[in-house]
């Protein structure tokens, strides 16, 4: 679907769902994008950035190259590359910098990089068109680099495989911090984010670096609730990735991730928009077509937003559609659920009026409530 399909679309592609923020740079970015098409969203930074100037690693390793120049130097990043320049800038080595820099050979990491790189007055040698470090790393085994002394611009964290097999192939690596994650100094919001997400609060989860997802599932296991975590990734929650690099720390966990071919924020925005839609229930209720989404329904084509609880009615009706579900059976389905039939009574009639429609649930007295689907998707569905 184009973008200007989904603008143009009555409620957007993304309406009725919560999509999970974890980004510190860019975020204001990739949520504008996300509520753009219909998206409630929440942002929770999972990271902080220590500022470049004041980052003595880098200082010392700024200093160390240019007074030893390598042979080669693998720039990664857009902004690490060019807060790299400015920092050299502030502590009186700029000039000094640029010139070692344009003396060895400068490998750019993708066509943000090699902008970066040029904006600086410098010329790399060379630049994968995939974006892909590990063809990076192909070129660089495939030229040899026995005795070569090969500088590589970190990205937020180590590159182990990256520089293993440069070692393991007679090089001598040196890794420049130019800037590093750190978790965030308040974990109020990031706490806030786990919540939802465990209570399937939210819909979809989106990752735009690996130090990110590395925080989230450590916070997740500094509270105690990384099971829980997983299994809300595992089963409900769309984990969505800018790139496969940055899918690591969840993949290692058994997480399925999903990643644009473009690692890109509007290329994750609009994969986004084509999974959650995809995964919304739509039945045939008492002459209704009713798509049942994250956080509201969609009837005959009309959004309806419905409270949590309604939507965990809604949810445990639906796993059975037409058939009759107990009280006891949706009362442990509410958030918080006590021990009061009531409550469930209570939500029911707050549900039926936030859907709009009431005859799609019917009551059936003194044993619960159903579904009212349509007799020619009886069949269909009694099978199950």
């Amino acid at each position: 679907m184009s973008a200007e399909a989904e603008v143009a679309a009555p409620h957007g592609p993304l309406a009725g769902f919560t999509v999970g923020v974890t980004a510190a740079r860019r975020a204001d970015e990739l949520a504008t994008l996300l509520t753009r098409r219909g998206a409630a969203v929440l942002h929770a930074p999972a990271l902080r950035i220590v500022p470049l100037a004041d980052d003595r690693e880098l200082l010392a390793a700024t200093r160390e190259l240019i007074s030893e120049a390598p042979d080669t130097v693998v720039a990664t990043t857009a902004i690490g590359f060019r807060g790299w320049v400015e920092a050299a800038d502030g502590w009186g080595m700029g000039e000094a910098l640029l010139k070692t820099l344009g003396g060895v050979e400068l490998l750019a990491r993708g066509p943000k990089v090699k902008g970066a790189v040029r904006a600086a007055g410098l010329t790399e040698r060379w630049s994968p068109s995939s974006e892909s470090m590990a063809e990076v790393l192909d070129r660089l085994l495939a030229e040899g680099v026995a005795g070569r002394r090969v500088a590589i611009q970190l990205h937020g964290e180590p590159l182990p495989g990256f520089v293993e097999a440069l070692r393991a192939a007679g090089a001598e690596v040196v890794g420049v911090p130019v800037y590093r994650w750190l978790p965030p100094q308040d974990p109020v919001p990031l706490d806030r984010l786990l919540d939802a997400t465990v209570t399937r609060g939210l819909d979809a989860l989106t990752f735009t670096s690996a130090p990110a997802a590395a925080s989230l599932l450590k916070r997740a296991e500094e509270r105690g609730m990384l099971a829980e975590l997983l299994s809300a990734l595992h089963d409900e929650v769309l984990v969505a990735c800018v790139g496969p690099v940055t899918a690591l720390p969840l993949q290692a966990h058994g997480v399925t991730t999903f990643a644009p071919e473009r690692f890109r924020l509007g290329p994750l925005v609009q994969l986004v928009c084509a999974e959650l839609p995809s995964r919304a229930r739509v039945l045939p209720l008492a002459g209704c077509r009713v798509e049942i989404r994250g956080q509201a329904v969609v009837v005959d084509g009309e959004l309806k937003p419905v409270p949590p609880a309604g939507m965990a009615l809604l949810r445990t009706l639906a796993r059975r559609p037409g058939w009759v579900v107990p009280r006891a059976e949706l009362l442990r389905s509410l958030p918080g659920s006590g021990t009061d039939e009531h409550a469930v009574e209570t939500a029911m009639a707050r549900l039926r009026t936030a859907v709009g429609a009431p005859r799609i649930i019917q009551t059936v007295v003194k044993r619960g409530y159903r579904l009212a689907l349509d007799p020619a998707a009886d069949a269909k569905y009694g099978e199950g």
